[in-house]
């Protein structure tokens, strides 16, 4: 047996060897270096510039954003990501840090400031104009901002910067401006401050600064690797970079934990409420949603059963269940919608 395993050891050995030399050439002219720093310097002058193409695209950007959160449509957000310009302001302020440009970072800095306050502006007039009142999930969601959120930044920034030095992946930035979605939050700010929902707008604008910082940093990052500025340039930005980092990353933190903490419970009540009980466990649960307010739980059931088959005495029941189960309280809503059966036979 032993002999064996070696000779076909022997033999893949033999196979992996001839494929690799089969295979084996030059490829030293498919490698590229990082752009030049005249050419990066030109390329990050067109986005750190506040021209009328900039704040176009922007505005239809955040018209389109808004419209979107608005009616609940992700494809339609995800079609104003596209559009967006605001990766190239926020790169070039990334660039500009590490390289000592202060012009580059001041007229990028405008560039960027003019355009959040014409995108929430925008958004605040559309909800106006419309008169629409109700804050979908996509709204919801924006304003709810974790730890995760800033991972996708901190990649996204990196992925941005080093697709600006490389003009053969250039085509990766829209990629890149769908990944972090920058417009959206501040479509969110301008809903939220419309609706005088202050919770949503707060949130929101955490997850644009959320992102915005993240890409400063690991933008200029990834430009100090390629050699494009020095680290005695760079740092009192990094360090204020790093700060921010940290001083989001406490209220990003105990997001994230008590979204894992909702989560779970969710999935717990969802268990016990399906597997566990006689009361619901043949009725269609429409919906479930909780919250929490402290240690005590909100539990919002809907669900489709037939009349009078749930009474508030069952409720009570489930409740005590859930409480012993969870060990925590609960007050336990229960919706039922009526299903009526009729039945015509010969």
């Amino acid at each position: 047996m032993w002999i064996l395993f070696q000779k076909i050891s022997l033999w893949g050995n033999q196979q992996i060897a001839r494929f690799w030399h089969g295979n084996n050439g030059d490829w030293h002219w498919l490698a590229e270096k990082p752009a030049p720093i005249a050419s990066l310097n030109r390329n990050l002058w067109r986005g750190a510039v506040p021209s009328l193409n900039f704040y176009v695209l922007l505005l239809m950007s955040g018209v389109i954003a808004t419209l979107g959160l608005l009616a609940n449509s992700t494809a339609t957000i995800i079609g104003a990501m596209i559009v967006a310009p605001l990766m190239g302001p926020i790169i070039a302020i990334a660039y500009a840090m590490v390289s000592g440009n202060r012009r580059m970072f001041k007229r990028a800095s405008f560039t960027l400031l003019t355009g959040i306050a014409m995108t929430i502006v925008s958004a605040i007039a559309i909800v106006h104009l419309l008169g629409l009142t109700t804050l979908g999930s996509e709204i919801i969601a924006r304003g709810r901002p974790t730890l995760i959120d800033l991972g996708v930044a901190l990649a996204a920034g990196s992925a941005g910067a080093f697709a600006k030095s490389r003009k053969s992946i250039a085509d990766a930035l829209p990629g890149v401006a769908i990944a972090v979605a920058l417009v959206p939050p501040l479509s969110v700010v301008g809903i939220g401050l419309a609706l005088d929902s202050h919770a949503v707008s707060t949130g929101a604008f955490l997850l644009f600064l959320t992102n915005l910082i993240g890409i400063i940093f690991s933008g200029g990052i990834v430009f100090l690797w390629q050699r494009y500025g020095s680290l005695s340039k760079a740092r009192n930005g990094l360090l204020l970079s790093v700060l921010m980092l940290v001083l989001l990353g406490l209220p990003l933190g105990f997001s994230l934990q008590n979204l894992v903490v909702k989560e779970n419970v969710l999935r717990s009540i969802e268990r016990l409420i399906r597997r566990e009980t006689i009361t619901f466990s043949s009725s269609d649960i429409r919906g479930l949603e909780v919250k929490a307010q402290g240690d005590l739980l909100l539990v919002n059931l809907e669900v489709s059963a037939p009349l009078d088959s749930i009474s508030a005495k069952q409720v009570k029941l489930v409740r005590e269940f859930l409480e012993q189960e969870l060990s925590r309280p609960i007050n336990l809503k229960v919706q039922v919608i009526p299903i009526n059966k009729f039945e015509s036979l010969n």
